[in-house]
């Protein structure tokens, strides 16, 4: 292992990220094995959140397809992915370990806002390598056009949450519970 590797796993270690990416493996229920680079590579993973197909916790790579059968789990993984995670696993150690997410959401939010998607313009994804991390370029619309849309999403779930509020008034008032409406 390279010195540099090294280095990143002893910080991730200390910033309680690696520890973390373990924890997450085990609850969603991913087998971690001894990936290169110091990395730690967990498949199997179960939980619903985040959709990603592949993320990373510090040095650990969690990932939700299981190995083929017979096939090693770690070589099976295509490696510019190996790769992009890996570089994650640089930059947990650089934000600060279990900051990254919080940096990292904010970042989802901006690409989202200025692509219409969370990776595109994502300062994490951007340096871990897009098309590595199988991301695509998009178009940067303009920020007037962003802030419409998320403001139009934002005004249809109100109505919505209204609809349903109101239809929850009229059961009320009719004398019946909100959870119970009579035949």
């Amino acid at each position: 292992m390279r010195p540099a590797d090294r280095a990143r796993q002893l910080v991730n270690l200390v910033n309680l990220s690696t520890p973390a990416g373990l924890l997450v493996a085990r609850l969603g229920g991913a087998v971690p094995r001894r990936g290169r680079a110091g990395l730690v590579v967990a498949r199997g993973y179960r939980l619903g959140f985040p959709p990603a197909p592949a993320f990373t916790l510090g040095n650990v790579v969690l990932v939700r397809r299981e190995a083929p059968p017979g096939a090693d789990p770690i070589a099976s993984i295509p490696v510019p992915l190996l790769a992009h995670e890996e570089r994650h696993a640089t930059q947990y150690a650089m934000c600060g370990g279990v900051l990254m997410p919080v940096l990292y959401l904010g970042a989802a939010a901006w690409s989202w806002v200025r692509t219409g998607d969370f990776g595109a313009a994502n300062v994490f994804e951007r340096r871990a390598g897009l098309a590595d991390g199988g991301y695509r370029e998009r178009p940067v619309r303009p920020l007037r056009e962003a802030l419409a849309e998320a403001r139009a999403v934002a005004d249809a779930r109100a109505v919505r949450s209204r609809q349903r509020g109101g239809a929850r008034r009229r059961v009320e008032a009719d004398g019946a519970s909100p959870t119970h409406v009579p035949h």
